[in-house]
């Protein structure tokens, strides 16, 4: 009888061992659980906020020479230097983005002198105040200009100049709404001031209707810019921006610029790059403006 009492009690004894041993194993499992639910909460709490820096430059080249060479060709040079980046200050209401991108491309081919292929200055400010909702209120200021004189070239080579250093110039002042439906896209829409400053060139500010030569244009009317950033590939990126700007008393003359790039990264340093820029302003061109550039160049992040 003693040895039956014994045994039950050893067995009872295990069996609570054994229960106390799966009920601290299922505490460890829910402490540990519980210990990464609160370290993502407290990741998704901690934002980054205050600033953020980024600066990007770089150049392309390519180089043609010849010499006693019997099927002909002309030697040639061209260059694209550019620096781009941007400043960008996070806080828990608002965001405040600033970019700019500068470049400056020459060319040359036998003896026809160097004439530009590239310009340009481009400098944007953008405001947003974050209400907690995809659709949220902003400000934002634009300016576009170039650094040298353009020509256009007749077929016998004479060079008329058409634009030089902000002439034209153009800023673009806009409140609105903006809308970020998926972290690769953003597009915003408001109401809009734009306007072209002139100085020589006035053709891009003048009104052809009024027997007054007019230095400076102000439009006011409606932007709609969206902008996509998508990386399809390990090395592979596509970045667009399509800007639309309709004049509230002529929308006839509704200015459409997209550009795109697809960059290859072939190394740290080395990319190689595919660019189509399309310009549909009718107030200097009646057709619409195509530009292709494919580089391959050097490139180096300094921020």
């Amino acid at each position: 009888m003693r040895a039956l009492v014994l045994c039950i009690v050893s067995c009872l004894l295990l069996a609570g061992i054994g229960r106390a041993q799966q009920l601290s194993k299922e505490d460890q499992d829910r402490e540990k659980k519980f210990q990464e639910q609160a370290a993502a909460a407290k990741a998704d709490s901690a934002k980054k906020y205050g600033w953020s820096y980024s600066m990007n430059t770089g150049a392309n080249l390519t180089q043609v020479s010849f010499k006693d060479w019997v099927q002909g060709g002309e030697n040639a040079l061209a260059y694209t230097a550019f620096l781009n980046g941007g400043a960008a200050l996070s806080s828990e209401c608002f965001g405040w983005s600033n970019s700019y991108n500068l470049a400056i491309g020459q060319t040359r081919l036998g003896d026809e002198g160097i004439r530009k292929t590239d310009d340009e200055i481009y400098f944007e400010s953008l405001l947003i105040y974050k209400m907690g909702v995809y659709v949220n209120p902003y400000a934002s200021v634009t300016m576009r200009t170039q650094f040298a004189k353009g020509f256009k070239y007749d077929n016998t080579g004479i060079a008329t100049p058409v634009s030089k250093f902000f002439d034209p110039g153009y800023l673009t002042q806009s409140v609105g709404v903006a809308y970020q439906p998926i972290q690769e896209v953003k597009t915003r829409f408001g109401f809009a001031v734009r306007e072209i400053l002139t100085s020589s060139f006035n053709a891009y500010a003048d009104d052809p209707n009024t027997p007054e030569v007019e230095k400076s244009r102000v439009d006011g009317g409606f932007e709609w810019v969206t902008e996509a950033a998508w990386g399809f590939a390990e090395n592979l990126t596509l970045a667009s921006r399509l800007e639309i700007f309709t004049p509230a008393t002529d929308v006839h003359r509704t200015l459409a610029r997209s550009d795109n790039m697809i960059t290859a990264k072939v190394n740290k340093y080395i990319t190689a790059s595919l660019g189509v820029q399309l310009v549909n302003d009718v107030t200097v061109s009646p057709r619409t403006q195509i530009k292709q550039v494919l580089a391959m160049g050097f490139v180096y992040a300094i921020l």
